[in-house]
């Protein structure tokens, strides 16, 4: 199964192009609905697939939570996916998706991986409305195949964020201190526990903010901004001081949202700042190649704090 993973340098520069490539996997037929739903992780987020381990229990534990697997002298955790989206299926996990972002690595158990499909990521389309409530924010982003059937991107951030319990409200906010200046910072993440840490991050600095849920959205209202600033003969780096900026997005990443930025003179003088789970030195390449400023992990709030501030100042 690890034939499935071959190739990563190849992989890496289809980032800067739009593009991406997802592995499929399948959580097992719903006993409520009657059907099998295919979901999709994006490959530079697996390190691994591989039958499943023998799975040490352990107590007090989230419900998903499985417990722990030895990997190479590593305690990894392993999370039932199933249970976490609240499938009801009768049947067995029999494939382990060993994840690894956000400096964390974690076993996913499914019932079985498909392959892997390359797209663009316009053709990932922001969920409907209905889909998001149904799944409690846990789609991201959803693709249709050429037979019909819907893929469904997982916020595997979500899932790491709620099952290791490491968003506290102690974590977010200690060290963080107001800046003592008025700015404006604009953000762009499709994942919804993403964009609250950074709210409430931003909040803690008494920063103000607008955000877009995805890189599409956000230029948009990125070039409505350098619109008005051109109209009012405002330089619009007095009205925007930072850009921060996720990889991962539906209908235009972060890397060509920061290639259209640093093209346009408007915006001259306006750092943008990656923000994103994907942490290898590979992806901070690539940022560096399409004009980011400076790069932070996600869910990293005390050095996201520290940076804006350095930026802001």
């Amino acid at each position: 199964m690890s034939d499935l993973l071959k190739n990563i340098d190849a992989r890496t520069k289809l980032a800067g192009t739009n593009k991406l490539e997802i592995l499929m996997f399948a959580l097992g037929l719903d006993n409520r609905t009657g059907r099998e739903e295919t979901f999709g992780i994006n490959v530079f987020k697996v390190r691994e697939v591989m039958r499943i381990p023998k799975i040490t229990r352990a107590p007090e534990m989230p419900p998903a939570v499985e417990g722990m697997v030895s990997l190479r002298g590593a305690l990894v955790p392993v999370i039932d996916l199933a249970k976490y989206t609240g499938i009801e299926t009768d049947d067995k996990a029999e494939i382990m998706i060993v994840t690894e972002y956000n400096g964390h690595t974690q076993g996913f158990l499914v019932k079985a991986v498909d392959n892997i499909l390359r797209l663009d990521w316009a053709a990932m389309r922001v969920p409907p409305a209905m889909l998001v409530a149904e799944m409690g924010g846990l789609v991201t982003a959803i693709t249709e195949l050429k037979d019909g059937r819907l893929v469904m991107m997982l916020d595997v951030e979500k899932v790491l964020s709620e099952t290791s319990r490491f968003d506290s409200d102690e974590l977010i906010f200690k060290s963080v201190k107001p800046l003592g200046k008025e700015r404006t910072v604009f953000f762009a993440d499709d994942s919804s526990v993403a964009r609250n840490q950074i709210a409430r991050t931003l909040d803690a600095m008494q920063v103000k903010h607008i955000s877009a849920i995805n890189g599409r959205q956000a230029w948009i209202e990125l070039s409505k901004m350098a619109d008005y600033a051109d109209d009012s003969h405002t330089p619009l780096k007095d009205m925007l001081q930072v850009i921060l900026t996720d990889v991962e997005m539906p209908e235009m990443d972060g890397y060509m949202l920061t290639r259209k930025i640093k093209a346009d003179k408007r915006f001259i003088g306006i750092p943008v700042l990656m923000h994103s789970s994907l942490s290898s030195s590979s992806n901070q390449q690539l940022g560096k190649t399409v004009g980011v400023d400076e790069y932070v992990p996600k869910f990293e709030p005390q050095k996201l704090a520290q940076t804006l501030a350095r930026l802001l100042a």
